[in-house]
C-alpha cells in the first residue's frame, strides 16, 4: 500500500509536462494556421507609410524679417500672418514711382495741349486755304478778261502785266497756304503719336506701381492652409532672398497611405478594395482604408538612374509598385497619425 502512494505522484508528474507540451503545440499550431490563411487570403506588406500634404511657405520679395509670430511646430489656421518682412525700401521705392506717374499725367496733358493748339493751327491753315483759292481763282478771272480787253484795246499793256502779276502771286499763295496745311497735318499726326506715347508710358507706369503695391503685400506672409508648421528655417533680422523656403505647413486635413507592393502581389489588388491597416506606432489601433489607384510605374522609374539593362545598370530584383490608399474615417485619426509613420497594409483577396 505504501509503495502504490509514492508511484501515483510520480505518474502525475509525468503527465502535467506532456499537457503542457500539447497545449504550447496546440496554441503554436492554432496561430500558424491563422497566420498561414492569413497570408493565403491577403496581400500584406509593411512597405508603407503615411503621407500628408507638405505645403512649403516661400518668400517672394527679399528682404530683412522684421518679425516672426509663430514658432516651430505650431498649429496654425489658413489666412494666419506668420511673419512680416521689412518694407522700408519698397515702401520709399512705390512713392517715387507715385510721383513720377504723377510728372507722366503733366506730361499727358501737355501732349493733349499741344494736340489742342495744333488742331486748331490746322483749322486757321485751312482757312487761309480757302480764302487764297478765292483770291487766286478772282485773280484767274481777272487775268483772263483783262486777256481779251487787251486784245481788243480796251485796256494798257500796264494793266495786263497787273493782272498777270496778281495771278502769280495768288497762285504762290495757294501752293504756300496748301503747303502750311500739310505742315499742321502731319504735325498733329506727331503730336497724337505723342499724346499717345505719354499715355503709353503713364500705363507702363501705373502698371509698376501696382507691381510694387503688390510685392509690399507680399512682405506680410500669411499661412495657405491648416496644419501644423514643421521646422523654422529663419529668425528675426535675417536676410532672406525671394523664393527662399521659410517653413513647412504639414496639412493635417489631407492624409493617406502609399504602400509600395510587390510586382506579383499587384494582380490582385484593385481599385476600390477595401484593407486593413496597421500603425506600428498603435498597434491596437484598428484603421481601414481603401484602394484609390495603382502606380502606372514602379518606383524603380522614378528614381534618379532608373535600371536600364541597355546601360549595364540593370540587376533583375523583384520591383514593387506604390498603391495609394484613402483612410476611412481620417478625421478620427487626425490627432494620431503623422506624416512618414511606418504601417503595414494588409488588402483581403
Amino acid at each position: 500500500m505504501a509503495t502504490e502512494s509514492v508511484k501515483e505522484p510520480k505518474s502525475g508528474k509525468k503527465i502535467l509536462p506532456r499537457i503542457i507540451i500539447i497545449t504550447v503545440v496546440v496554441i503554436g499550431l492554432t496561430y500558424l494556421s491563422k497566420e498561414v490563411w492569413h497570408a493565403i487570403n491577403h496581400e500584406e506588406t509593411d512597405n508603407a507609410q503615411v503621407e500628408m500634404r507638405l505645403v512649403p511657405i516661400l518668400s517672394r520679395v527679399s528682404g530683412y524679417v522684421s518679425k516672426i509670430y509663430v514658432d516651430d511646430y505650431a498649429n496654425v489656421a489658413k489666412g494666419q500672418l506668420l511673419m512680416v518682412v521689412d518694407s522700408t525700401e519698397l515702401q520709399l521705392q512705390l512713392e517715387e514711382m507715385q510721383a513720377d506717374f504723377s510728372q507722366s499725367l503733366s506730361d499727358i496733358e501737355n501732349a493733349k495741349a499741344s494736340l489742342t493748339n495744333a488742331n486748331a493751327s490746322l483749322s486757321s491753315a485751312k482757312s487761309n486755304l480757302e480764302v487764297i483759292r478765292i483770291r487766286q481763282s478772282k485773280a484767274a478771272n481777272d487775268l483772263n478778261r483783262d486777256k481779251k480787253l487787251f486784245e481788243g484795246n480796251a485796256i494798257t499793256k500796264r494793266q495786263i502785266d497787273d493782272s498777270q502779276s496778281n495771278f502769280d502771286v495768288t497762285s504762290k499763295q495757294l501752293e504756300t497756304s496748301q503747303l502750311d496745311v500739310k505742315v499742321a497735318e502731319t504735325r498733329l499726326e506727331v503730336l497724337r503719336s505723342l499724346v499717345g506715347k505719354a499715355q503709353a508710358q503713364a500705363d507702363i507706369k501705373k502698371a509698376r506701381i501696382e507691381q510694387q503695391k503688390l510685392k509690399l503685400s507680399y512682405c506680410r506672409i500669411y499661412a495657405i492652409a491648416d496644419g501644423k508648421l514643421g521646422k523654422r528655417n529663419i529668425d528675426e533680422g535675417q536676410f532672406i532672398q525671394s523664393g527662399t523656403p521659410l517653413v513647412t505647413i504639414v496639412n493635417s486635413e489631407s492624409q493617406w497611405v502609399i504602400a509600395n507592393f510587390k510586382e506579383n502581389q499587384v494582380k490582385n489588388i484593385h481599385v476600390g478594395q477595401i484593407v486593413e491597416i496597421k500603425i506600428d506606432g498603435y498597434p491596437k489601433l484598428q484603421v481601414q482604408g481603401k484602394v484609390i489607384s495603382l502606380s502606372e510605374a514602379t518606383g524603380a522609374r522614378f528614381s534618379l538612374l532608373p535600371p536600364d539593362n541597355a546601360t549595364g545598370n540593370f540587376v533583375k530584383v523583384t520591383q514593387r509598385i506604390p498603391v495609394r490608399i484613402e483612410i476611412i474615417d481620417a478625421s478620427k485619426y487626425k490627432d494620431v497619425l503623422r506624416a512618414g509613420m511606418s504601417v503595414v497594409v494588409s488588402v483581403p483577396i
